[in-house]
């Protein structure tokens, strides 16, 4: 079937009153289907409308879908959106991280469903729709000869491939509606978090900045400012979230009192406690990294981090991903003081566990790395055992990140110099201030007990 015709009719322009200010529609027709743009101002969509009727007086055959001369198509309307996400994922893949890629993926797939020309068959399970394309359309398991896609999924992403539109799909302002409803959207249909659509927001700009240097399209059609007003993300802590020493050490004595393991992975939680360790910082933790003298103060030797990502997004095919430090460069370092009462932890754990230089630290059950969804199972049980009902509603404690909130804020409450607090964080002092301004309570204190003092002072009325 021919995707362009000569058949086009155009309709007088229509003048929409609005309170803030009229725009104006122009509306034509291609074969049967209609289409139309508005404009803020007249004599911008009578200049449009003029361009149109000239192309089709020169007798030029205009996109049926679209509705514009297929003269005026770029590179668009011979790709068609899937095989572009593809391409554009595999030009990221070299030079992202990990979490990177894993964050593209998920901002990728939902685009990808939500401007597929036709719903999915009724034999296609929403699940394995995303899961295809997520594990496998931006993965490398797409291109993995040992172990190549199943059969399921390559009938799920060949579908796909047919069925989502050309790139000029996104000229169409009801198909970006779409594509921000998608991105803003959880499975559930409930509104996503302020900061994963601030994400999802972020992605898609860079791959249409792709698509417009790559000559996929013109120009960038997401909306952008009042068109575009995402939830505002807090940049810092909530306040809530903190620990309190008595709480952190009922719970840190429930876990190291759980048979097997329990010393352990009390030790990992005191490590992210006491010395302020990302969780990815400490898992990567070698014996011979730490400093553990028989009596006073230890030291860390922070060099890497090994996030837990999935094997679908690293190149070596590990569910971890060996980093440098966060923030710093290749093959840098940083050092984290070790206090007495974590150093005996440590001592002991070494002992009990008969870790040498080169082991894990904190190893998990079989010598591996120690899996994120093992250590965040044993911290909501610990949760749950110890928070009483009241204060397992509210954020308290909720993540095992907020050990290593609790221990910044901690340090900077009592004093420590924000410089030498962001040295041992591995933060900057800006990003320091901006994430635990609200958790600083000794200026504040000061303040208080300052204005209280000048009320003291003040005369008393007659």
């Amino acid at each position: 079937m021919d995707a362009s015709s000569l058949d086009v009719r155009f309709y007088p322009i229509e003048t929409n009153k609005r309170a803030k200010g009229n725009t104006y529609t122009v509306r034509w027709k291609v074969a049967q289907k209609k289409h139309s743009k508005t404009y803020k101002k007249y004599a911008v969509a009578d200049d449009e409308r003029s361009k149109l009727m000239s192309a089709h007086r020169k007798r030029e055959p205009f996109d049926i879908e679209i509705g514009l001369p297929t003269a005026w198509s770029s590179k668009a309307a011979e790709v068609n959106w899937f095989d572009f996400a593809v391409e554009y994922f595999d030009w990221k893949w070299p030079n992202a991280s990990g979490n990177t890629r894993k964050t593209i993926a998920k901002a990728l797939t939902p685009t990808t469903i939500a401007l597929l020309r036709a719903p999915t068959p009724a034999h296609f399970e929403p699940v394995k729709v995303r899961r295809a394309l997520r594990e496998y359309a931006f993965s490398n398991r797409r291109a993995d000869p040992d172990n190549p896609v199943p059969a399921e999924v390559q009938t799920i992403l060949d579908w796909v491939r047919r069925n989502s539109p050309p790139m000029t799909a996104w000229e169409k302002t009801e198909n970006v509606d779409k594509v921000v409803v998608a991105l803003s959207t959880r499975l559930d249909g409930a509104s996503a978090a302020a900061s994963s659509v601030k994400r999802n927001d972020r992605i898609m700009n860079l791959v249409m900045s792709y698509a417009i240097r790559h000559d996929y399209l013109k120009e960038n059609p997401l909306p952008k400012g009042k068109d575009r007003t995402p939830s505002k993300v807090a940049d810092s802590v909530d306040k809530r979230r903190l620990l309190n020493r008595e709480l952190v050490a009922k719970m840190l004595d429930w876990i190291g009192e759980r048979p097997r393991r329990g010393r352990l992975y009390r030790a990992f939680f005191a490590t992210l406690y006491y010395a302020g360790l990302r969780p990815e910082e400490a898992v990567a933790l070698r014996v011979g990294d730490a400093t553990l003298p028989e009596t006073g103060w230890g030291e860390f030797l922070v060099h890497e981090a090994q996030p837990e990502v999935g094997s679908q997004w690293t190149d070596s095919r590990e569910v971890h991903e060996q980093r440098s430090l966060k923030g710093r460069g290749e093959g840098d370092t940083r050092p984290v003081p070790i206090r007495p009462a974590l150093v005996r932890i440590l001592r002991e754990v070494i002992k009990e566990y008969r870790l040498g230089e080169a082991d894990l630290l904190f190893p998990g059950e079989r010598g591996g790395m120690l899996a994120g969804s093992v250590f965040r199972r044993v911290w909501a049980k610990a949760r749950k055992e110890v928070l009483s009902e009241r204060e397992q509603k509210t954020p308290t404690g909720k993540r095992v990140y907020d050990l290593r909130h609790t221990c910044l804020t901690m340090w900077l409450n009592r004093g420590t110099p924000p410089a030498r607090v962001a040295e041992w964080a591995g933060n900057s002092i800006q990003v320091l201030h901006s994430t635990y301004a609200r958790c600083i309570d000794g200026e504040v204190d000061g303040i208080l007990k300052a204005l209280e003092d000048d009320e003291d002072r003040q005369p008393a009325r007659p």
